[in-house]
């Protein structure tokens, strides 16, 4: 639905890992495998096999990475959003037992390695976007509906 979209941040963090991968470490894999395939015989040199693996996972990597940030759209935050919940909001919500939760929502290629972001295709997103402070709101969960209400909305 939303698969596309994406942060500034999230593009600034896929075209970082890009531009690592392309200048920093696969100049530094090619030289590791040309020095094994110096060594003579490659079919029992396991330094060579495992830096080709390696290469070829980089260069998968990295075609990955460039299509990837040729089909995404940066959404930036617009004054018309304030006060309601749209993409890249930071979101405080709590239930009827005070259990609270804070994320931000985002799109699906910024959600690895963070607690606290979650992504716009989630039912938890969609169930929240539009909404406003005190609005609440309900989740169907695998063991049943969850209600929430929104406690605060930033752009940061």
């Amino acid at each position: 639905m939303y698969t596309d979209l994406i942060t500034r941040e999230g593009l600034d963090k896929l075209n970082k890992e890009l531009n690592y991968l392309w200048r920093d470490y696969r100049p530094e894999i090619t030289k590791k495998v040309a020095w094994a395939a110096s060594l003579g015989d490659r079919s029992d040199n396991a330094d060579y096999k495992e830096n080709k693996r390696l290469l070829r996972q980089i260069d998968s990597r990295i075609r990955f990475l460039r299509k990837r940030i040729e089909a995404v759209k940066v959404i930036d935050y617009s004054p018309q959003q304030a006060g309601k919940v749209f993409f890249g909001a930071w979101v405080e919500i709590e239930n009827d037992d005070g259990e609270t939760k804070a994320f931000r929502i985002v799109g699906p290629d910024e959600i690895y390695g963070r607690n606290d972001y979650i992504s716009i295709d989630s039912p938890m997103a969609r169930a929240m976007l539009k909404k406003e402070v005190d609005d609440e709101f309900q989740v169907k969960t695998p063991v049943g509906v969850k209600e929430w209400f929104i406690n605060k909305i930033e752009y940061k």
